[in-house]
């Protein structure tokens, strides 16, 4: 006889408010196995890990684990149980230390007081032992979010957890950070664990999962070995149809500067250095410009800089012919769409209904407001309902649905529909594929290039080496916030790029540095 699944969820039926989210599904886990769940935003992939782990409760089906049904009513049962879970945002409070969020719920204590050194120890050797170093006295929001996920991890270990849920690990990784993941993955199961990991990126399946399971619409599609299962193969089954990977656009055909910035400095939050340096670039209408590097490069103050979420320190930004250099962020946001990392924090106001959100920036305008201030709620609706079908953003309720109560990827589709669908000169997308599946990012690389295609200016800035080779018609690399490479995507390897990114080759701004230093 076959030993039992480690974890076997039989006809599992989930609904909320307007819409089935998990429809009669069936998974099962095996003992020591990586399994993967793959399907489009929304297909239901997390709500049915949130059912295994207690979050939800489900109206049909059971849970087995080890051949045995178990009741979950809440994550405490499921930790009871051995099961863990790293969620999608992470679940971590930000002004408490690393060590205090790993312990918390299952601190040791003696006569009333934490027993805190007994923890300290139990945690240096886990992270030792998986390769997970941490700062176990850092406070989470001074560390990065591959430490914020280490962190998670670690609470998982910590639990003596043996089942493990990943739900979109690698969304907000870099990919080095995403290689030391999947090795980290492979020695937990080395050791025995059994792990379901929810993804996007096909690539990350064939590198680390041994089977995987489809999922679309809320519906099981079936469960393939990855050995056997080309990405072609996979991608038909999670979307439903052919998925071009390659990019297709014609050569770019080049007009005015939209956006030319001179010698940009912008301070640093977290060190007294500065986070950029004496940057300087141009924009043109027709054509794509990307900024490649290393998470933590800089980045993230650039785009700061440029859309006014942060003071320059030195410098002068160009928009359409006018200095915006201390301009305010809505008089930027004129001329300006930009498409946020952090679609939380910057993009959405989680708590509004989609529609608002798709009107952010311009519910003051004729079109949304009438001459009393009062708003058009019925205009609203329906340009709501608009983007909705032509950007195929899905959600239980349509323009009504609360955006947190939406899938991260379907989140991310609202807030690109709304940006691309302003009048603008000049889109600012910042990791715009971050979290959606390979349909979606096919659609999203179309209408990038749709954008240049039709005389506007694309400023692009990615952490995905794939995207960062195929959309942009140049490339700038940032590295140690300098531009330390302009390269030619068509000309160039990704090996070269590579170098770049790590600091060992530079090509741009070296003469400059030259001069700086002779005078």
């Amino acid at each position: 006889m076959d030993a039992p699944y480690a974890i076997e969820m039989v006809n599992i039926t989930k609904r909320f408010p307007g819409i089935i989210a998990n429809d009669n599904i069936t998974l099962q886990l095996r003992r020591g196995e990586i399994h993967a769940l793959l399907g489009e935003n929304g297909a239901g992939k997390s709500t049915l890990m949130s059912v295994l782990f207690g979050l939800y409760q489900a109206e049909e089906g059971v849970i087995k684990k080890d051949g045995k049904e178990v009741k979950i009513n809440d994550p405490n049962d499921a930790n009871d149980l051995g099961i863990g879970m790293v969620h999608q945002h992470f679940k971590l409070v930000q002004c408490f230390t690393v060590l205090e969020n790993i312990i918390l719920g299952v601190e040791s204590t003696k006569g009333g007081l934490l027993q805190m050194d007994e923890a300290r120890e139990k945690v240096l050797a886990l992270s030792d032992k998986y390769g997970l170093q941490v700062d176990p006295d850092a406070k989470i929001e001074d560390i990065t979010v591959g430490m914020q996920q280490r962190t998670e991890i670690l609470k998982m270990l910590y639990r003596d957890n043996e089942i493990l849920i990943f739900d979109e690990p690698t969304a907000v990784l870099t990919p080095q950070e995403i290689e030391e993941l999947m090795e980290i993955m492979r020695n937990l199961r080395a050791e025995g664990k059994s792990i379901l990991f929810i993804t996007h990126k096909l690539n990350e399946i064939k590198a680390v999962a041994d089977r995987v399971s489809v999922l679309r619409r809320g519906k099981y599609i079936g469960t393939v070995d990855v050995a056997d299962t080309s990405k072609e193969e996979m991608s038909r089954m999670m979307v439903g149809r052919d998925v071009n990977m390659v990019v297709e656009k014609e050569p770019a055909k080049t007009g005015d500067t939209i956006l030319k910035i001179e010698d940009m400095t912008v301070a640093s939050k977290v060190h007294s250095n500065n986070a950029v340096k004496d940057v300087s670039l141009e924009v043109k209408e027709g054509e794509i410009v990307c900024i490649a590097g290393i998470d933590g490069n800089g980045q993230t103050e650039f785009v700061y800089g440029l859309t006014g979420m942060e003071p320059l320190v030195s410098g002068k930004i160009t928009l359409c012919g006018k200095d915006i250099s201390n301009a305010s962020i809505r008089s930027r946001s004129k001329e300006m769409s930009h498409i946020p990392e952090d679609r939380h924090k910057h993009g959405l106001v989680l708590d509004y209904p989609l529609e608002y959100n798709m009107i952010l920036q311009r519910y003051y305008q004729p079109q949304f407001t009438s001459g009393a201030g009062f708003l058009k709620r019925k205009e609203i609706r329906e340009y709501s309902e608009k983007l909705e079908a032509e950007y195929d953003v899905r959600s239980g309720q349509g323009p009504v649905t609360i955006a947190r109560s939406m899938s991260g990827g379907n989140q991310q589709k609202a807030i690109i529909a709304r940006e691309v669908d302003k009048d603008h000169k000049l889109l600012v997308a910042v990791q715009p594929t971050r979290g959606l599946d390979v349909g979606a990012i096919e659609g999203v690389h179309k209408q990038l290039i749709a954008e240049r295609d039709n005389g506007r200016a694309v400023l692009l800035v990615s952490l995905e080496l794939e995207e960062v080779m195929n959309v942009p018609d140049r490339i700038l690399v940032m590295y140690e916030g300098e531009i330390v490479g302009e390269l030619d995507p068509k000309k160039t390897t990704v090996e070269e790029l590579g170098l770049y990114m790590a600091g060992a080759k530079r090509n741009v701004g070296a003469e400059k540095a030259e001069r700086k230093e002779e005078a």
